[in-house]
């Protein structure tokens, strides 16, 4: 056991005479490791794989660079990780380039980083698969997604780079096929920010509305010409993807040439080799469609044509059925005939009948016969009129009879008892009429029954 009172070993730390190790505190040694760290390491390049990736709500990336040895933190400030040309996953190898540092918080180095690249090709297909492998599994790619194309747009979107040659060969295959009415939205198709402005553009052509100052393409085509893949990898980052799929007009994706694959062309309606042959899938051409159209109307011409002809064939196969016209009529002709013969017959017959009433009628009316037909006549009026007047009620009031009406309704009464329910009477007399009350007769009644009454 050590001495605790000896020399080596001591209760209480004192300077010793000769000795240079002075005691330094932590933030001291942290200090000086820091800038011997720094001065040292002031740029270096590390190659490895990423690990734990992250990215802060301040835009701060924070990761680990491993490989099979060992493994170093690492972390790019917001302003680097803005710059950077891809989208960094886990289980893809980089190169960073950066400074070495120390972080006193927690006694560790690591690395800040102010470059990340791929490592290589290989590297970049790694990082293609891994990203296609995780769309895909969103289903982002699925064939039933996939919309059918316009036959005929009116207006057609296209997302390109307004000064290369692509523009020039989309617009040269739309006039010579069908020309129609594009609207260019210009973008980067390489370096830095070239994918933001991309989607960026596919979202703005599917945010026009209906009926707007700016017409709605029915069409959009994403254009790039060839290159390399990391030329072409603005059009494999997952938010030119998602915007592209997300899209509610149909895509036709044209981006580098036939062997070129972009993960933009997964997303897409439609896959062009060249963006040549996108204008050529976009529109078909205006003369084979004016023959297509002149050939439905020959058609539809000879269908027509047809259906008259076959309607007058039946036509005529009825008609040979029917039977003829001469075969319809002739009795009906032979019962005409003989029915004009009878009524010649019958108007004869007719005129002689009528001679012979109008010859009678004339003789009934000679001036003889008519006058002893007068005569007669009028003897039976005078005697009608002799009777009428005999038979006149007033004419036995000349020799002083009277007689009674009703007062109401003027009928003649003849009875006491009509007289009673009359009631009031008018007496009519030779020279005019009174009216009269019937009243009840008393108990005395006089019956007149010749000149003298009789009392009862």
């Amino acid at each position: 056991m050590p001495d605790p009172f000896s020399e080596t070993s001591r209760l209480v730390a004192e300077e010793v005479p000769g000795d240079n190790a002075l005691a330094l505190s932590v933030g001291e040694l942290s200090s000086r490791l820091k800038r011997m760290v720094e001065g040292e390491f002031g740029h270096v390049r590390l190659r490895g794989e990423i690990s734990g990736y992250k990215r802060a709500t301040s835009g701060h990336v924070y990761l680990c660079l491993k490989d099979d040895a060992a493994i170093i933190d690492g972390v790019m400030w917001k302003g680097a990780a803005a710059a950077l040309p891809f989208q960094p996953q886990d289980g893809v190898e980089v190169v960073a380039t950066g400074r070495l540092t120390t972080y006193p918080g927690r006694s560790k180095y690591q690395i800040v980083i102010e470059r990340m690249e791929l490592a290589g090709a290989g590297a970049l297909m790694a990082l293609f698969e891994k990203l296609k492998a995780k769309l895909a599994g969103e289903g982002l790619f699925d064939p039933q997604r996939k919309r059918p194309l316009p036959y005929l747009p009116r207006v057609i979107g296209v997302v390109t780079s307004p000064t290369g040659a692509v523009i020039r060969d989309i617009l040269h295959r739309l006039e010579d096929r069908c020309p129609t009415h594009v609207l260019v939205w210009p973008v980067k198709v390489q370096g830095q920010g070239a994918a933001e402005e991309v989607a960026a553009a596919v979202r703005g052509f599917d945010a026009i509305q209906p009926g707007g100052p700016v017409p709605r393409p029915d069409l959009v085509i994403v254009a790039r010409g060839g290159g390399s893949i990391e030329d072409l990898w603005a059009f494999n980052e997952e938010v030119v993807v998602r915007a592209v799929a997300a899209c509610s007009i149909p895509i036709v994706s044209a981006v580098g040439h036939e062997t070129d694959t972009t993960l933009c062309d997964h997303a897409a309606d439609r896959r062009a080799p060249t963006p040549t042959a996108a204008a050529e899938i976009a529109v078909p051409v205006l003369a084979e469609l004016r023959h297509t159209v002149a050939s439905h109307a020959a058609r539809t011409a000879r269908c027509a044509n047809r259906y008259v002809e076959r309607g007058r064939e039946r036509l005529d196969a009825f008609a040979r059925l029917l039977p003829k016209r001469d075969a319809l009529l002739g009795p009906q002709r032979q019962r005409a005939d003989d029915a004009g013969q009878r009524l010649d017959r019958a108007l004869s017959a007719r005129v002689t009948t009528a001679r012979g009433t109008l010859a009678h009628a004339a003789g009934a009316l000679r001036p003889a016969v008519l006058s002893r037909q007068l005569e007669a006549a009028r003897g039976r009026l005078d005697a009608t009129w002799r009777l009428t007047v005999s038979l006149n009620p007033d004419r036995v009031l000349e020799r002083g009879y009277a007689r009674v009406t009703a007062r109401v309704g003027g009928e003649t009464l003849a009875t006491v008892d009509e007289a009673r329910a009359a009631g009031a009477v008018t007496l009519h007399f030779r020279d005019g009429a009174i009216d009269a009350k019937v009243e009840r007769p008393s108990p005395r009644t006089y019956v007149a029954r010749t000149e003298q009454p009789t009392l009862l």
